[in-house]
């Protein structure tokens, strides 16, 4: 909770700031009306996600933009995880989004609520932000406050019910450093409480009256997380057009975990009609202090987790993207359609989290587990 009251801190000083500096800035603008179809996959370590999403923005008047947003993944497969203790399934979740944008003077005030619907997971969450330029344009400052509240069940067990509360803070300044240089500083806190773990997973601990050598149980975790999370994002625009972007993020949070990621990516357009981009990311993270592999026997901590993505691991991002602003429409001319194809190849390598699929190793002693994902996104968007 220091962590939420230095936010509250930080919000006093920034609103503040808005209402010294609001004389001096310049009005600020809505964003562009736009119409976008996106179709995703998703394919590693034996699972596949996939499905399609349609988003609109469009101006109401000279002071409001209103957005929806719909998307739908299909999940289907076995994970690592599910390979051990369970069999293949498959789900669909739907998501949907509606928001709202204000603009007065120097500020752009906003709401939106998002809810997702799966199974054996419902959530839905409801914010409010405000964005305000200051010194002629110079430099913008933002705020935002979210709620959500998600109820988890569990498939098969109709007596199984739980809810979780999250609420988020985020902080922003973004800066016009020179005419080619922008940087912004971002700073993100979430407070979640209630039912934080997966009801299907287990953790496995030694038992020599087992042939494998080790037997499961059910994960069990703390009913609270707090992280926090500060992001450093650099873009230089280059002489012959072309954009380079450079951004560090740190993360921590109150079960241990600590992240770093860096990522660079470069656009360059070729053409009137081409652009190219390219990125590489790179991610690092320890453990949280409840997880292990293997542990020494049932019940041997309050705390017990073996979710892969609590574990020590890096994984390393390259991605390519292609976009073709396609010929204006004869019957739209106000109309500028665009295409875009971009692919992401991910390396998953952890560090102390052991593929149990390989039954011929020793209790402790298998080879650690690794995968390769690629991750496609195809949009056409619409700009008007």
């Amino acid at each position: 909770m220091v962590a939420g009251a230095v936010v509250v801190a930080v919000i006093k000083l920034l609103i503040s700031l808005l209402l010294i500096c609001g004389a001096a800035a310049q009005a600020a603008i809505l964003p562009q009306d736009r119409a976008d179809l996106m179709y995703h996959s998703y394919q590693g370590g034996g699972v596949s996600i996939d499905g399609p999403a349609v988003m609109l923005r469009k101006k109401a008047g000279q002071s409001v933009s209103v957005s929806a947003y719909y998307y739908v993944d299909t999940v289907s497969g076995a994970s690592v995880d599910v390979q051990a203790t369970a069999s293949a399934y498959s789900e669909t979740r739907q998501e949907k989004r509606l928001g709202v944008d204000y603009l007065a003077g120097n500020s752009i005030l906003s709401a939106n609520y998002a809810q997702s619907d799966e199974d054996d997971y419902n959530a839905k969450s409801i914010s409010f932000a405000i964005s305000h330029d200051t010194f002629g344009g110079m430099t913008t400052l933002s705020l935002e406050a979210g709620l959500g509240d998600d109820e988890v069940g569990r498939n098969g067990d109709d007596s199984f019910s739980e809810s979780v509360k999250r609420y988020n803070y985020k902080l922003g300044w973004t800066q016009v450093l020179s005419s080619s240089w922008i940087a912004a500083l971002n700073m993100q806190v979430d407070l979640d409480e209630g039912f934080l773990n997966n009801p299907y997973r287990s953790v496995r601990y030694r038992d020599t009256s087992d042939p494998r050598g080790y037997a499961y149980q059910r994960e069990v975790y703390p009913d609270t997380r707090n992280a926090f999370a500060v992001s450093l994002v650099n873009k230089v625009y280059l002489p012959y057009r072309a954009a380079l972007s450079f951004n560090l993020r740190h993360y921590q949070d109150s079960w241990d975990i600590r992240a770093l990621d860096a990522e660079v990516e470069y656009v360059h357009p070729l053409t009137q009609h081409w652009t190219l981009e390219g990125k590489l990311r790179w991610y690092s993270q320890g453990q949280a202090d409840f997880y292990r592999d293997l542990f020494d026997f049932a019940s041997q901590q309050n705390f017990m987790a073996r979710d892969k993505e609590l574990s020590e691991f890096n994984n390393l991002t390259l991605g390519i993207g292609a976009s073709y602003a396609l010929p204006v429409w004869s019957f739209w001319p106000e109309a500028t359609p665009e295409l875009t194809l971009q692919w992401d190849h991910i390396r998953f390598n952890y560090k102390n989290f052991r593929n149990v699929t390989v039954t011929d190793a020793e209790a402790g002693l298998e080879p650690l587990y690794r995968l390769d994902a690629n991750v496609i996104r195809a949009f056409f968007s619409l700009y008007f």
